[in-house]
């Protein structure tokens, strides 16, 4: 799968850390992104960046949590370019707080993004994935999908649960052409770790490399797969 002619990615997320190095890294292989986040106006950077490289892109503001969203921008995605070859999961938000000082509001935003979301834009875009009999889903987890980590409960919750999520899905895929894995990292240079407690192990670019790995160039029988990335 390493021929990229013709083939577009969505990236969720992918205004800043790891979902912008991997727009970049994706349109430096010559695959033209559809880059969706919560703003819009956050995405002209990245945007201006794949410009320069000569790869078709469109950005588009999406709360992917929230269906309507989701269903809107998969449309304008579909309109704009077909099925997608590859599926970033990648949007993702950390709220600290000890269990019994987290609001029912801060966990559903929490699970909401980063697990209701991988949800949402994988029933989105599968269909035509499935007509177009290809595509990849890279669903990124994290070592706390392997973890418990005080206070951060829901955060480890949702990752765990798109590890499964995943696991499930690839079950699916199974006789489609069709493979879906995740990409678990441990702690890298972001935004999100600030305040974790933990030094950064690893910087965007290296989860982007492995992600792009996980798309464009490693093996169907890596279906259902879970890629831990320590640093």
């Amino acid at each position: 799968m390493s021929s990229a002619k013709h083939r577009v990615a969505v990236v969720t997320g992918a205004s800043k850390g790891i979902g912008r190095a991997v727009a970049l890294e994706l349109g430096r292989r010559g695959v033209g992104v559809a880059l969706w986040s919560r703003s819009k106006a956050s995405l002209r950077p990245v945007s201006a960046e794949l410009k320069k490289l000569g790869v078709p892109f469109l950005a588009l503001g999406c709360d992917v949590s929230r269906s309507a969203d989701v269903a809107a921008a998969a449309k304008a995605t579909l309109r704009a370019f077909g099925a997608p070859a590859f599926v970033v999961n990648n949007a993702g938000i950390v709220h600290r707080s000890l269990v019994e000082d987290t609001s029912e509001k801060s966990w559903d935003q929490v699970v909401g993004v980063n697990l209701k979301a991988t949800f949402l834009v994988t029933r989105a875009l599968l269909p035509a994935m499935k007509k177009a009999k290809a595509g990849r889903f890279v669903n990124v987890a994290s070592i706390s999908s392997t973890l418990g980590t005080a206070r951060q409960a829901s955060y480890c919750a949702a990752k765990w649960g798109v590890v499964g999520f995943t696991k499930s899905l690839a079950e699916e895929l199974r006789g489609t052409r069709l493979v879906a894995l995740s990409v678990l990292p441990g702690s890298v240079n972001t935004d999100m770790l600030k305040g974790s407690g933990f030094p950064p192990a690893m910087e965007p670019e290296d989860v982007a490399r492995l992600i792009v790995y996980a798309a464009m160039d490693a093996p169907a029988a890596m279906n259902g797969s879970a890629v831990e990335m320590f640093g």
